[in-house]
């Protein structure tokens, strides 16, 4: 990488815009109130808090409640916080420089490494589209009973339902994700309060075991959530995203921006913490507290769910927040590919063709494995998506750390840039113990 010299903003003039259709879109007049520069600044948090309920976050947090009760709680608390620290970064990098992660990496590297990263970062978008094929193909399964091949290809369609929301500006785009949001959630505890779960074991689950690095299957599984939990294409998406917002001139105003955008990340990432640790809880409540479990396929959860809980609601309920999470989830899919493919490849293509041809890339595997290996293999390639995932990270985490150190006008405090680090070996030390677990 190039480091001869500290980052500062970017002359926008002269420099390719982040999602250049909504880039500044988002107005707020200068000395508003400090609720109007809330509200102004509430939105791009949770389309990255998306990407952390997705069904790959359902799979993996089902298999580990089913397993091991609330043990995994430890994991998915730590997993929240590390993308708090690793997406507070990514926002403040985008604000302080007026460029995404992709932006500064191409910059930074030669044209081979950029394409290198983009095959990576366009990797994990896949790896996260799987699981969404695969969810709202599950959902679509229990709800309507349409076949699993069938509707993975369906799933195709959400992306113009995306690009249908973009084109009428990003506010509604994120006014359709929080609403979706909160209905998966309104979903879930709905769930927990049918199976009555104890609150002390639940609270007990949240100190870490250490039984996970020695269990190679909870390790396993602790590794697909963190994957299924913190996403590399939403480090660059994040950088992104918060420059919908319009920034005033002056170093005053971009600094409150800052501020403003990490209260709304830390916001929406709390609010996803709550739904994956729902889960979680709802797995082990419903599933490990009746003596099942291996419960590692979506579809038997929601076949089980009835006669434990006595309620034929319930499983409704659940497969509706599953397909709400598949849709929601594309929103993140979409719009990262678009950053990473601009920003490493500096190629624009129509968001259609581009979002068509990331999808379809992604229902091949999945047919594959229904044609080859049947339904009853579904769950595990959805669980492995999220060990991929969790695999890309160091590629997009490094890069990041590099450049949040790099930073001339607007650098992180010590504090958030040490617990970035901390993040990050952490993952690497993870990924270490799975692959040699695996080996």
């Amino acid at each position: 990488m190039n480091t001869s010299a500290d980052l500062a903003p970017a002359d926008l003039a002269n420099a390719d815009l982040s999602l250049a259709d909504v880039h500044g879109s988002v107005r707020l007049a200068a000395g508003a109130p400090k609720w109007r520069r809330f509200l102004a600044a509430f939105g791009p948090g949770y389309i990255i808090a998306v990407g952390y309920m997705d069904p790959g976050n359902w799979a993996t947090d089902v298999a580990a409640g089913s397993a091991y009760g609330y043990m995994l709680l430890a994991v998915v608390l730590l997993a929240s916080v590390m993308a708090m620290v690793l997406q507070a970064l990514s926002a403040w990098l985008g604000l302080a420089t007026g460029r995404d992660l992709a932006q500064l990496t191409r910059d930074a590297v030669s044209p081979f490494w950029g394409v290198v990263l983009w095959v990576c970062a366009q990797s994990a978008i896949i790896a996260c589209d799987v699981a969404e094929v695969i969810g709202g193909a599950i959902a679509l399964n229990l709800l309507f009973h349409i076949p699993l091949i069938v509707g993975a290809v369906l799933t195709i369609l959400d992306a113009f339902i995306v690009l249908l929301l973009l084109r009428w500006g990003m506010r509604l785009l994120e006014a359709a994700v929080i609403g979706l949001c909160t209905m998966i959630a309104f979903s879930l505890f709905a769930e927990i309060l049918m199976a009555r779960p104890a609150l002390a074991p639940i609270f007990a689950g949240l100190a870490p075991h250490v039984a996970l690095l020695s269990n190679p299957g909870m390790l396993y599984i602790g590794v697909g959530i963190i994957g299924a939990t913190v996403m590399p294409h939403n480090l660059y998406l994040h950088s992104a995203l918060v420059q919908t917002r319009q920034i005033n001139a002056g170093d005053a105003a971009r600094r409150s921006a800052i501020f403003w955008a990490l209260v709304d990340s830390s916001a929406a990432l709390v609010f996803a913490f709550l739904v994956n640790a729902a889960i979680l809880v709802m797995a082990g409540s419903v599933f490990h507290a009746h003596g099942q479990n291996n419960v590692q396929d979506l579809g038997s959860a929601f076949a089980l769910i009835s006669p434990i809980l006595g309620n034929h609601i319930a499983p409704i309920i659940f497969a509706i927040a599953l397909l709400g999470s598949g849709l929601n989830a594309t929103v993140t899919g979409t719009l990262a590919g678009q950053v990473v493919m601009e920003g490493f490849l500096r190629m624009k293509l129509p968001m259609a063709i581009r979002r068509l041809l990331t999808r379809g890339l992604a229902v091949l595997p999945v047919l594959g494995v229904l044609i080859i290996a049947g339904p009853a293999a579904i769950n595990n390639l959805l669980v492995l998506s999220q060990v991929v995932l969790s695999l890309q990270l160091p590629f997009a985490m490094l890069p990041l750390m590099f450049f949040a150190v790099k930073l001339k006008n607007f650098r992180p405090p010590y504090w958030l840039r040490s617990s970035g680090w901390i993040v990050t070996a952490l993952i690497l030390v993870f990924n270490a113990a799975l692959l040699w677990s695996l080996a």
